[in-house]
């Protein structure tokens, strides 16, 4: 291999920094989604209702048994001293499935709060874009510590986040094109085993999705580490001026015990 052929120290340098961005990218990513167990707490409610329900078409069991270990993972976290965001999110979304549920007295409506989240969620995703603030740049700026810095400073991580949140958009809008028929045509236990099937899948495309256009952008802006260094740099300045008036003071005095 001749010398043209060898890696330079700069390549090797930038491949590294390419690599611990995407290392980042990826910590903040699972960070943000809630990582495996997150997937497990938001699947497994709705699968036990909906075994429940396909086995003896009981609803209020099948309601009881979903809410019961939505409080149950709730109830881990806390022992655990881990962070509850996901579990809670699931707790509320079993609550108001069971309320719908019994008010109506159709299982179906079981799963029609968290559909309505999901249309919901698909639109902010869109019009947020469309209004220059895409939602996944909300999201993710303080995982990353930038904030809202990628608005006005990172053009090229304000159009990473663009992408992935037309990505998250139109891939929920999907979602919903397949769940809302089902909703009116078919009955509770194959709505149910669909939208358990749906639940990961696109969930998974949309975060790697993600992943690809934020491990091409440009790094974030730590604004916290910017805010640290100003921060010590007024504190220097100051010990300075401080230390030049006590100087001046200093001389001050000396030329005036010359002078008697």
């Amino acid at each position: 291999m001749t010398s043209l052929d060898k890696p330079t120290e700069d390549t090797q340098t930038a491949d590294a920094r390419a690599e611990d961005a995407r290392a980042v990218t990826e910590a903040a990513l699972f960070e943000a989604f809630g990582g495996v167990r997150g997937m497990v707490e938001t699947v497994l409610p709705g699968l036990l209702f909906v075994t429940i329900f396909t086995i003896n078409k009981d609803l209020h069991w099948s309601a009881i048994a979903a809410l019961a270990v939505s409080v149950v993972l709730v109830v881990v976290r806390l022992a655990m001293r881990d962070t509850v965001k996901h579990a809670f999110s699931g707790v509320f979304g079993v609550v108001f499935g069971v309320v719908f549920a019994m008010m109506t007295g159709n299982a179906k409506d079981f799963y029609l709060p968290g559909m309505l989240y999901t249309l919901g969620l698909a639109l902010a995703y869109i019009i947020t874009t469309l209004c220059g603030v895409p939602l996944i740049g909300l999201i993710l700026g303080p995982v990353f510590k930038e904030n809202l810095s990628w608005r006005t400073r990172n053009p090229g991580r304000k159009k990473a986040y663009a992408k992935a949140s037309w990505a998250w958009g139109l891939i929920l809008l999907a979602k919903c094109a397949i769940l809302f028929p089902l909703y009116w045509w078919a009955n509770t236990a194959q709505l149910g085993w669909v939208l358990v099937a749906l639940k990961i899948p696109p969930f998974l495309l949309a975060v790697w999705l993600t992943w690809v256009f934020l491990a091409k952008a440009p790094a974030p802006i730590d604004v916290f580490a910017e805010m640290e260094a100003a921060e010590k740099a007024e504190e220097k300045a100051e010990e300075e001026r401080k230390a030049a008036q006590a100087a001046e003071s200093g001389e001050a005095a000396s030329g005036g015990r010359h002078r008697k």
